[in-house]
């Protein structure tokens, strides 16, 4: 999957800040683009990562494989 990152150096504090737009709350910063962009990978998997979640006794999961031909 492909999701779009937006980069933004400060000054200021002589980093980038690097936010997934289309994963709210997923963010994250470096000290240089490219560590930014390793960081927000590691956001980015974390994120979506499946947490356990409590099922009814007459529920199941099952698996969806989205954006694959």
């Amino acid at each position: 999957m492909k999701f779009r990152v937006i980069l933004e150096h400060d000054p200021e504090v002589a980093a980038w800040s690097v936010v997934c737009p289309e994963l709210p709350g997923c963010a994250s910063f470096g000290d240089t683009e490219e560590a930014a962009m390793r960081n927000i990978r590691e956001a980015i998997a974390l994120y979506l990562e499946p947490a356990d979640l409590p099922l009814p006794e007459n529920a199941k999961i099952d698996e969806v494989l989205v954006g694959c031909r």
